[in-house]
């Protein structure tokens, strides 16, 4: 490559506007890079969280005692502050002895609130990486255009109309446009990696709360079972000493 198209005297030697276009895509695709690795590690970390309280809860412990074992931990994040959210509920409307289909309800409410805000934590970064995907190329393409036109007005002032006068101000303004392809790239090549994964995490998620749901529900109907069979048991010897005898 000849000296005077070098990729660095192009970039000094570019208009003002040019070089700031540049300056902003540089920053783009560096901060692109950041949120990248810090959504590999957090979707990492949830999902080995997630499989690790799936595990807990499958162990066949009882929902109570896995509750107040998850209750002190300050840092409750992913299944775990969803099933703390929903038993939390489940304990509060069961206490007020709430009818069971109103206990359901309740405890799906709060499945689905925390669902939703741990999804929202999960997904933080995604419309930065949209928004970097989406508007790099032009950006890019807006300091091409502007530095083309630069070298145009530059030609038609020259006494001399040759390839070699208009060639390094038209190189200088396709650098822009390779920036912001450089930026958009790996922005959405992320963007649709991270989404993916991030929906698989919600679709796991939900299948557990519907779970869930079910064992709490099959354990109110136990328990409601139980209590009545209590209170037959209760009532049956009072009923028979209160009969008359007869004549």
């Amino acid at each position: 490559m000849p000296e005077s198209l070098n990729i660095i005297d192009l970039i000094l030697e570019a208009s003002l506007l040019v070089q700031f276009v540049m300056a902003l895509l540089l920053l783009a695709s560096l901060f692109c890079w950041v949120i990248i690795f810090r959504m590999s590690a957090r979707l990492g970390t949830a999902k080995n969280f997630d499989q690790q309280f799936e595990t807990w809860f499958w162990s066949g412990e009882d929902l109570a005692k896995l509750y107040q074992g998850i209750q002190g931990s300050p840092d409750r994040q992913g299944l775990e502050q969803i099933f703390y959210v929903g038993f939390s509920e489940y304990l509060r409307m069961h206490k007020k002895r709430q009818p069971k289909d109103d206990i359901i309800d309740g405890v799906e409410r709060k499945l689905r609130v925390g669902l939703g805000r741990q999804q929202q934590l999960l997904e933080s970064g995604l419309t930065t990486l949209a928004s970097i995907g989406s508007v790099a190329p032009y950006v890019g393409l807006f300091g091409t255009v502007w530095g083309i036109m630069n070298a145009f007005l530059g030609l038609s002032q020259s006494e001399q109309a040759t390839l070699a006068a208009v060639a390094p101000g038209i190189a200088e303004a396709l650098i822009a446009t390779a920036m912001g392809l450089f930026a958009a790239i790996p922005a959405v090549l992320a963007y649709n990696h991270f989404t993916a994964k991030a929906n698989f995490l919600y679709d796991s998620r939900a299948l557990f709360c519907d779970e869930m749901t079910g064992m709490l529900q099959r354990e109110t109907s136990a328990t409601r079972a139980n209590v009545n069979k209590e209170g037959n048991a209760v009532r049956k010897p009072q009923t028979a000493n209160s009969q008359v005898p007869g004549p």
